[in-house]
């Protein structure tokens, strides 16, 4: 199979995008770009082109899949009930990186949904996805585009690594705005619960109703209820270990692994970090410490940046867990297969 790049300039995606919504349609498998990640899209009525995508990733069937629509108005048509507090949520934060778990219909399969009986649903904000599904006629199931257990891919040419031959076309649209998938949540008795942390924090649903992290996201054997979230997820090229905690102590502790030539340190760091660094060391600046905007959006493509510069051991630095912070140690905590290390100041 080849796999087509359609990029998405005005005139001739206008032309291409009926196209590309016929290969959904029909049961293919088309990568498209989100404010996010990019994800895999297929019909998310179709229980075959949902065993496609499990196929195409290497992921388990038992791993649900985001379900994407161009408009809020077409969630009735998939779930079974919308709350009046879901509805505030959808107008507060759609098309953007909220999903909402929903009592599903019949209409989408078991394929689709895992074989739960919820749908995790979304309006992403990407203009070009939202009038793929338009074209489409149909809504778009979507996981993030990348072989199951490796790091959500942030750019169309890391799509293509991963997807070459197994997909039959990519949209690019450049770099995600984000850089760290949706947040994940259901709301359990008037509590909104976090699935999964995401684009939207904590802090901003919490403005709308009682607002608790999952259980399950601190638990490693747990059975988490988010779309992603089962298995091992974005894990790079060699082992990381994250640092994290008293701003001194970390950096201390990182600097450490400088000079050490038992293995080949790679370093997944802050600004303040890398400028203390030798230049010829392999080092990812992921951006300054004061902006976790800049640190989400440049988390996956780092962590893959280490496929193109292998090393034997990966040393990150993390970040507090308030506002985005509780997303990115989410997809670290993940990557590195809980080893975190946290740094406390040292008594006198």
């Amino acid at each position: 199979m080849t796999t087509d790049i359609v990029p998405v300039n005005e005139e001739y995606f206008k032309k291409r995008v009926f196209e590309l919504g016929k290969i959904i349609r029909e049961g293919g498998l088309v990568s498209f770009p989100t404010e996010t990640v990019y994800g895999l899209g297929a019909n998310a009525l179709d229980a075959e082109a949902a065993r496609k995508t499990y196929a195409a990733k290497g992921r388990p069937s038992d791993n649900p899949l985001i379900v994407h629509v161009a408009d809020k108005k077409e969630v009735s048509r998939y779930v079974k009930e919308v709350t009046p507090l879901e509805e505030k949520l959808m107008d507060a934060f759609w098309p953007g990186p909220l999903t909402i778990v929903f009592p599903k219909k019949d209409i989408i399969p078991k394929a689709t949904s895992g074989g739960l009986d919820t749908i995790a649903i979304r309006c992403p904000a990407n203009e070009a996805t939202r009038a793929l599904i338009r074209a489409a006629g149909v809504p778009i199931s979507g996981p993030s585009a990348n072989l199951s257990t490796k790091p959500s891919p942030t750019t169309a040419q890391d799509v293509y690594h991963d997807m070459k031959g197994r997909i039959e076309a990519i949209i690019d649209d450049g770099p995600c705005r984000i850089g760290v998938e949706s947040t994940v949540i259901g709301i359990e008795k008037g509590k909104i619960i976090i699935y999964r942390p995401g684009g939207i924090t904590l802090e901003m649903l919490s403005a709308f109703a009682p607002t608790v992290v999952d259980s399950a996201l601190a638990k490693g054997n747990a059975h988490p209820k988010a779309p992603g979230m089962k298995y091992r997820h974005y894990a790079p090229s060699a082992p990381l270990t994250v640092y994290t905690g008293n701003r001194e102590e970390v950096e201390k502790e990182i600097l450490s692994f400088a000079g050490r030539k038992d293995k080949t340190y790679g370093f997944f760091v802050s600004r303040e970090i890398a400028d203390k660094l030798d230049r010829n060391l392999p080092v990812f600046v992921w951006g300054s410490r004061d902006s976790k905007e800049s640190f989400a959006h440049n988390l996956f493509s780092g962590l893959l940046y280490f496929n193109k510069h292998p090393v034997d051991q990966i040393i990150g630095e993390g970040t507090d867990d308030k506002g985005l912070g509780l997303a990115i140690m989410n997809r670290l905590t993940k990557a590195s297969g809980y080893h975190i290390v946290v740094e406390k100041k040292e008594k006198d």
